[in-house]
């Protein structure tokens, strides 16, 4: 799809990879859609270094002025819509209406947001305290702000799930607080990363405060990570790595935000719309083909409705269209990779030997002849020990637990190490919002999988540390600090 071996993103300039180049899979051909460089752990530690360069420029500047850059990058953004979208659907595997809508329409929409929001105050007043005489001086009223400083060098390292968006939630607030950043993208897709990287050049971005390094070796992120230049981390993806970035982190005390894996819960009441749970949970079955962290993978279902739960659930995954994403009328998609289908039909056949029921799926499409398919799958007749219950799958893969009573459904849905989006169908609004706040998740959806995109994003227990999304992204890529001064 493009023929010029991508070229790194460094201090302002398009620079050659030491290592070479890899290449970049469309998930649904197998082709090759081009091929991506493949950075030296010194040029990852250049790019850093022209990151904290940067710094004290590009923090001093105006808010306006910052504002001014993001909204002309989207602008870029968005006159090159089609041809972004088709590189993202290439990339990651995303039906046409996906690539557009919820990839490159969502990063662009990120941009302007945060163009608005490097225009949102950074002071907020304390009231004056009153002091006595003592120790610490005369008495008198003091005065105090607290102010939102940049973190400075910000790394960010994305998902592959959507190259457009996730990037953006990073990048676009990060600048807006006036930091600068280290981009590293997820190696199954990291071409769009680097058209976002243009759109930054073409509207006027500065040298140094926007870096895009790529590898599919594990060295180019553990560079990311590890150089001395880097304040602050910000990750989304599995558990497991974040936990091994967080400990690189704590040697030297930089700042983290995590967004990490998910099992979201979702508990489904005998008063329930049954038809509103089932189309909410069935986007497991098709979103991003169930590779999204907050799909309500495991249901949690009171018995006087499990059996209906399961019979429309079952409809709903038998009227989705497996095949070429960029075909009309294609609901699900290819996963990511060879290798994450093997992992997802693994963990259905682990279902099977620990005793779960296959409804659904299970076996393998072959809609084209080519690419790295899976059928949805629901699994029924799971209890909670079950690894395919309290793992993340990753896929287009549905697990249903009975409860009988609130209380167990409860204790079932935070009998979990993950806490990222648990959801709640319930006629009754009270008890639906009484739940919501006994859930140990950082978001509960009630009688929704919608959500709002000025509410706090992140995760309890293992799901993540931190919040995002609205102003919580400024704060997130911020330090408070205190000035105090005499009445």
């Amino acid at each position: 799809m493009t023929t010029t071996p991508q070229r790194l993103f460094i201090d302002g300039e398009w620079t050659e990879p030491a290592d070479g180049h890899y290449e970049v899979v469309d998930p649904a051909t197998e082709e090759t859609v081009g091929l991506a460089p493949e950075a030296s752990r010194a040029q990852v530690y250049e790019a850093a270094s022209a990151a904290r360069d940067a710094f004290a420029a590009w923090s001093r500047t105006r808010p306006e002025e910052r504002a001014a850059i993001l909204d002309r990058a989207a602008d870029v953004m968005q006159r090159d819509f089609l041809a972004n979208a088709a590189l993202a659907q290439a990339e990651s595997g995303a039906t046409t209406g996906t690539a557009r809508g919820m990839q490159v329409a969502v990063g662009a929409a990120r941009f302007r947001r945060y163009a608005k929001g490097a225009l949102e105050p950074v002071e907020e007043a304390i009231p004056p305290q009153i002091n006595e005489a003592g120790p610490m001086g005369r008495a008198g009223i003091f005065g105090a702000l607290a102010v939102r400083q940049p973190v400075g060098v910000v790394t960010c390292v994305t998902s592959y799930n959507n190259p457009w968006a996730n990037p953006a939630g990073k990048i676009a607030p990060a600048l807006a607080m006036g930091n600068t950043v280290v981009v590293k993208p997820a190696p199954q897709d990291p071409l769009s990363v680097y058209r976002m990287a243009e759109a930054l050049a073409e509207a006027g971005v500065p040298a140094g405060v926007v870096n895009v390094v790529s590898g599919s070796a594990p060295g180019v992120g553990e560079a990311a990570v590890d150089s001395p230049d880097v304040d602050m981390v910000s990750f989304t993806g599995s558990t497991a790595v974040g936990q091994r970035i967080a400990e690189v982190c704590g040697r030297s005390m930089k700042r983290q935000l995590m967004e990490l894996g998910g099992k979201g819960a979702a508990v489904v009441f005998d008063d329930a719309d049954l038809d509103s749970a089932v189309a909410g949970i069935g986007t497991t079955f098709s979103f991003y083909s169930g590779q999204i962290c907050t799909a309500p993978t495991r249901v949690l279902v009171q018995r006087a409705v499990h059996d209906a739960l399961i019979e429309k659930l079952t409809a709903y995954a038998g009227y989705l269209t497996v095949g070429d994403p960029t075909a009309k009328g294609t609901v699900v998609g290819p996963v990511i990779s060879a290798a994450h289908r093997d992992r997802v039909e693994s963990y259905v056949e682990l279902g099977r030997k620990e005793g779960a029921r296959v409804v659904t799926g299970g076996e393998r499409p072959d809609p084209t002849g080519r690419g790295f398919y899976v059928a949805p799958t629901l699994l029924a007749d799971c209890t909670n020990d079950m690894r395919v219950v309290r793992e993340e799958i990753f896929g287009p893969v549905v697990v249903v637990v009975p409860f009988d009573d609130e209380e167990e459904g409860i204790a079932l849905a935070n009998d979990s190490d993950y806490g990222l989006i648990d959801y709640v169908w319930s006629g009754d609004v009270a008890r639906a919002f009484r739940v919501a706040r006994r859930l140990r998740a950082g978001g509960v959806g009630v009688n929704t999988i919608g959500r709002n995109m000025e509410a706090p994003f992140g995760g309890f227990k293992r799901s993540g540390v931190g919040r995002d999304v609205g102003s919580y992204a400024l704060h997130a890529y911020s330090e408070v600090q205190s000035v105090v001064w005499p009445g």
